[in-house]
């Protein structure tokens, strides 16, 4: 049975709702780039005939949001067994406005997340050998972002050792610079865990931001000199460049008339293609995977998009 894992923060999310009549309105709910991977992945593997199975490492509060969390993801089919609770602690929130483009902007509250101790929490050594035997273990830059020096150096060495066991890794770099103590901090970080790293997932907005590339051939001939074997170049509502062995190919993203909400597009891609690659789909066909999925996604608010709307063929690598 293939075993995926994925490691970072869920926060509390609010996201304004553009009702006229109740100014300030907000819906609850939570979300998280890592979090929302997983939710997507475990949902791709249900959608499919294969079997497999997603857990979350993340640490969460005592409090009752942290509960609630807890029985969301379960529901979700997500495995919650390598969830730390921390006594006294919470998880961090966010707030999302849209535009009329379905652009994002966020607001964060997050200096006392609970996530932020994980790697502390559980001691990388030991969590390394939990993770013994998974097929796949995925990380972006958030979940780097948030931890002090010493648990990103651990949690660095987590993915070594997933690897070195034969496991693939997966990162997304998700570059967010309020996050980090500077951009060069940024690059020497993200530089190390894309060397840790068998497939790399970034978006050429965040790559052209923080390394100044003006192409994104230059970006994926970067990540490939860092020894990434899988490039897999997101660019939003264009084409994505998928750079893998001794070729190149241009993925085109679906075409959305009206996007609601671009909210967890890039999470819910790399779901779809970390799903379709680990069940033995060519990279190509993962790519389209992950397009599908990513365009079904941006229809509906909010991070985690209702399983009313969730399409079973935004996984399964066909056409």
């Amino acid at each position: 049975m293939t075993w995926l894992v994925s490691l970072g923060e869920c926060m509390i999310e609010l996201q304004a709702l553009a009702d006229p009549a109740r100014p300030g309105l907000m819906r609850r709910s939570f979300g998280g780039d890592s979090l929302n991977t997983a939710v997507y992945m475990a949902r791709c593997l249900e959608a499919g005939e294969a079997g497999g199975r997603v857990d979350y490492v993340t640490a969460l509060g005592d409090d009752p949001f942290s509960a609630e969390m807890l029985a969301a993801w379960e529901a979700e089919g997500v495995g919650t067994g390598l969830v730390r609770r921390l006594e006294g602690r919470r998880p961090g929130l966010y707030m999302i406005q849209t535009d009329a483009a379905g652009d994002r902007a966020f607001s964060y509250w997050r200096s006392a997340s609970a996530a932020r101790e994980v790697i502390r929490a559980w001691g990388a050594e030991a969590l390394a050998a939990r993770l013994a035997g998974c097929d796949l273990f995925y990380f972006s830059g958030i979940s780097l972002a948030i931890l002090d020096p010493e648990s990103r150096d651990g949690l660095l060495r987590v993915a070594a050792a997933v690897r070195g066991a034969g496991g693939r890794v997966a990162f997304d770099s998700n570059y967010r610079p309020a996050l980090w103590e500077s951009a060069a901090t940024a690059r020497d970080w993200l530089g190390r865990a894309h060397r840790s790293a068998c497939i790399a997932l970034p978006s050429f907005e965040d790559e052209a931001r923080l390394y100044g590339e003006v192409t994104p051939e230059a970006a994926a001939e970067r990540l490939r000199a860092l020894g990434v074997g899988e490039v897999v170049l997101k660019r939003g509502a264009e084409s994505c460049l998928l750079d893998h062995g001794q070729r190149r190919d241009w993925v085109g993203a679906e075409a959305v008339a009206r996007p609601r909400d671009t909210t967890a597009a890039g999470d819910s891609f790399n779901a779809a293609y970390l799903v379709a690659r680990c069940l033995g789909q060519a990279p190509l066909e993962a790519a389209r995977a992950g397009a599908r999925l990513a365009a079904k996604v941006v229809q509906a608010p909010g991070a985690i998009v209702p399983r009313s709307v969730f399409p079973g063929d935004g996984c399964d690598g066909e056409a």
